[in-house]
């Protein structure tokens, strides 16, 4: 064999090793499972504490929605009993200690106004990554898909709207069925083809030389 076809089927024996690696690296990045809270296990009528689902939350509460009707609390409940709500109307938020999610989506109600604005903003060591407003109704459960990576603080602040007519009153919403994944640190395409095309390189030329060494012994 001359050189010139041992150096073409190195590379091709790295090109296949180094496709599939990359091929297998992003399946398991894309099957990442997403992790669906719907609040159902706790208590109604008591804060969300630090460590549930492995986030720290602040300002939300659980609430069993059949006891308030007629209510967005009930309108916007999408797995029974409970939904979370940002008590007292302020600004409510979630976050994760030394790590990072992607937030997909949520349910979003409003308790009480018709055409409530939630300001929803994703942050990375308290730089906003992602700011989107949204606006609800109590009347029925509104599905967004934020899709906000890699962040570890994200944030829900609602104002505006009018009274809907029910016998409370506030900015607050209730939300359920809050979905994530946890990010995955996965390396810069550069580094990854790097690493793997060295890799690569080293396990044909270890194939290589073994079937030299056989040929010796052979001879």
């Amino acid at each position: 064999m001359t050189k010139f076809a041992i150096r073409k089927n190195l590379m091709r024996g790295c090109t296949l090793v180094v496709l599939t690696s990359v091929a297998a690296v992003t399946l398991s990045t894309s099957q990442a499972k997403a992790v669906v809270i719907n609040f159902d296990d706790l208590s109604s009528g008591s804060p969300i504490p630090n460590g549930y689902q492995g986030f720290n939350w602040d300002n939300f509460y659980t609430l069993s929605g059949s006891q308030y009707v007629p209510s967005g609390y009930n309108n916007g409940t999408v797995s029974n009993p409970n939904v979370a709500y940002n008590a007292y109307g302020f600004p409510a938020s979630v976050s994760i200690n030394n790590s990072q999610f992607d937030f997909n989506s949520a349910y979003l109600t409003s308790a009480w106004n018709n055409g409530l604005n939630i300001v929803v903003e994703g942050f990375l060591n308290g730089v906003t990554k992602y700011s989107q407003t949204v606006t609800v109704d109590s009347t029925s459960a509104t599905l967004f898909n934020f899709n906000f990576l890699g962040i570890d603080n994200l944030r829900f602040t609602s104002f505006g709207g009018i009274n809907a007519g029910y016998f409370g009153s506030g900015e607050h919403f209730a939300l359920d069925n809050f979905t994530y994944n946890q990010s995955a640190n996965v390396p810069e395409p550069v580094t990854i083809l790097g690493t793997l095309t060295a890799a690569g390189f080293g396990v044909i030329l270890r194939r290589k030389q073994k079937q030299q060494q056989k040929a010796i012994a052979k001879a």
